[in-house]
């Protein structure tokens, strides 16, 4: 009695291995991908450090200046104190014509408030020069910062990714070694899960061209 040889065997591995040559085909595009989006968001990363890093280095300059223009007003408002005391009302004038700008307002504001404060420095009208611009500063360098460490993570999301179809591809390949039908249908479908698994996050992940 002869036995007829099975058609769907052929078939079957015909199927198989186009499965295969296209999950490999797709993997690899998917890994170069993933490679070219984790240097991007790497670069974007290195552009924001340095971004927080000169928003700190402007922020320190400008609270810099600010403590200069403390100090002469300060300097400033101890003769007109003395003056004061000394009920020398022509000092005191010729002293308040040298106030700055800045500290001209707080003094006015603190001479209209009855001298209520402890004096024009604790009065909210009083803000030398580059005491707003250190604040905005340091506050885009904390922002940019932040920034910073979201794209680092953006980046290590990729490269997590890249490992990932790296798997795809070990997988994918040893299943073409197998010999038994089992073990092959076995590595390539965890192959293929595994590359549904890294689709479905690729998806979630923001992309920068």
């Amino acid at each position: 009695m002869t036995v007829e040889p099975s058609a769907p065997a052929p078939r079957t591995k015909r199927v198989i291995d186009v499965m295969t040559v296209v999950t490999l085909s797709i993997t690899a595009v998917l890994t170069a991908w993933c490679g070219f989006e984790a240097s991007k968001w790497g670069g974007e990363m290195s552009i924001a450090f340095s971004q927080a890093s000169s928003a700190r280095v402007q922020a320190a300059s400008a609270e810099s200046t600010a403590q200069a223009a403390r100090q002469y007003d300060l300097t400033i408002y101890t003769e007109w104190i003395l003056a004061d005391r000394a009920g020398d009302a022509d000092l005191q004038h010729f002293i308040e014509e040298r106030f700055s700008d800045e500290f001209d307002i707080a003094f006015a504001a603190w001479q209209n408030g009855g001298r209520s404060e402890p004096g024009p420095f604790a009065m909210t009208e009083y803000s030398p020069p580059g005491a707003v611009e250190a604040v905005e500063l340091t506050q885009r360098a904390d922002e940019r910062f932040e920034t910073a460490l979201v794209n680092n993570q953006r980046g290590d999301n990729y490269s997590l990714l890249t490992v990932l179809f790296a798997l795809v591809l070990f997988f994918a390949a040893l299943s073409q070694a197998q010999r038994l039908p089992w073990r092959r249908h076995a590595f390539l479908g965890l192959a293929i899960g595994l590359g549904v698994i890294g689709i479905l996050l690729l998806v979630t992940f923001p992309v920068k061209i």
